[in-house]
C-alpha cells in the first residue's frame, strides 16, 4: 500500500509544474504532502523539516528554484545568491531529513536541468555524458545534484537517488509557452539569435507522467533521466519557432536580436537562450517510459487547441 509522497516546489506545490505534478498524483491514487511556507491541509512547513524531519512517505520530489530567467529580476549578485540558496540549501535541508529518518523514502527524485551538460551544437548528450563545469548553469546543476547526495550515498538506506534532468517545460499555464505567445499572436514572434541553437523540450504532461513512474517503481529506479522529448535530439530554436507559428498561423519573421537578449539578462543568463544542448532521452527511453508528445507538432497541438 502506497504511503503517498512529499512534494516541494517554489510556492508551495502551486507553481506551474507542482499544480499539474499534484493533479496527476492525486488521480493516480497517491497521497500527496505538500511543503510549504504556512500550515494547512496535506501541508507542512519547512520549520516542521527541521524540528520533526519528514512523514514516512515513499518518495520525495523536489521542483524547487527561483526562476533563474524572470525578466523582472536584474542579473545582480544578489539575485545570483537567491537562485543558487533556492535550490542548494532547499535540497541539502531535505536530504539530510532523509538520511535522519527512522523509515527513509524508496525514491528521493530531484528536478534539475539539461542545463548541466555543455553548450554546442553538434555534441550529442546521454544520461552518462560528462559536464558540470561549462558555466553558471552547467556549475550550479552540478552543485545542486551534489547537494541531495549528501547524507544519503554516505549511509546504509535503501533510499534511490533519482536526477531528472528536465528541458525547457511546455504547457499551457505557465512557463516557457506563456511568455512566447504574445509576441507570436501580435505577428512580431521569430527565432531567438540565430535559431540554430538546439532546442531541448518537453511537454509539461509527459515529464509529469515520468515523474509519477519514477515514483511508482518504488526505488526500483535510481541514477539520472533526461526528461527531453525523442525530437529534441534535432530539434533547433528556429524548428520551435516554426512549429509555434505554424500552430497559431502567425507569421514568424522578426528574430531576437543576440545582443537584445544578452542586454535583458546579462552574460550568464543569456547563455541559456543563444546556445543549447543536443540532449537524447536514452535511459528514460530504456526505462519503458512512453512519450505521449515526442515531436513539436503533437505537443504544441495539444496545448493550443
Amino acid at each position: 500500500m502506497r504511503k503517498g509522497c512529499m512534494l516541494l516546489e517554489r510556492g508551495g506545490g502551486g507553481g506551474f509544474i507542482g499544480k499539474f505534478l499534484l493533479q496527476l498524483l492525486n488521480k493516480r491514487g497517491h497521497k500527496v504532502t505538500v511543503i510549504s511556507r504556512k500550515p494547512g491541509e496535506r501541508r507542512i512547513t519547512w520549520d516542521d523539516v527541521s524540528k520533526k524531519g519528514i512523514p514516512n512517505c515513499d518518495a520525495v520530489v523536489n521542483l524547487a528554484g527561483e526562476n533563474v530567467l524572470n525578466p523582472l529580476k536584474r542579473w545582480t549578485q544578489q539575485f545570483k545568491q537567491e537562485v543558487i540558496s533556492s535550490r542548494i540549501d532547499t535540497t541539502r535541508t531535505l536530504a539530510e531529513a532523509i538520511s535522519r529518518s527512522e523509515s527513509p523514502p524508496r525514491s528521493w527524485i530531484l528536478v534539475t536541468g539539461v542545463g548541466f551538460y555543455p553548450p554546442s551544437r553538434t555534441q550529442q548528450y546521454s544520461e552518462d555524458s560528462p559536464g558540470g563545469d561549462a558555466d553558471f548553469l552547467s556549475r550550479l546543476v552540478r552543485d545542486w545534484e551534489a547537494a541531495a547526495e549528501l547524507g544519503v550515498t554516505d549511509r546504509d538506506v535503501k533510499t534511490q537517488l533519482v536526477r531528472v534532468r528536465s528541458g525547457v517545460v511546455l504547457g499551457r499555464d505557465g512557463g516557457a509557452l506563456s511568455s512566447m505567445l504574445w509576441p507570436f499572436r501580435l505577428c512580431l514572434g521569430g527565432p531567438v539569435g540565430s535559431g540554430k541553437q538546439p532546442f531541448p523540450w518537453i511537454h509539461i504532461e509527459d515529464l509529469c507522467r515520468l515523474l509519477c513512474q519514477v515514483i511508482e517503481q518504488e526505488g526500483r529506479c535510481g541514477g539520472i533521466l533526461n526528461a527531453v522529448s525523442p525530437s529534441s535530439i534535432t530539434d533547433t530554436n528556429a524548428d520551435f519557432t516554426h512549429a509555434l507559428s505554424q500552430a497559431l498561423r502567425r507569421p514568424a519573421i522578426l528574430p531576437a536580436p543576440a545582443f537584445a537578449i544578452q542586454a535583458l539578462l546579462g552574460q550568464d543568463r543569456a547563455v541559456m537562450l543563444l546556445e543549447g544542448q543536443r540532449v537524447a532521452p536514452k535511459k528514460t527511453l530504456e526505462s519503458g517510459f512512453t512519450f505521449l508528445y515526442p515531436d513539436l507538432s503533437s505537443a504544441l497541438s495539444e496545448l493550443l487547441s
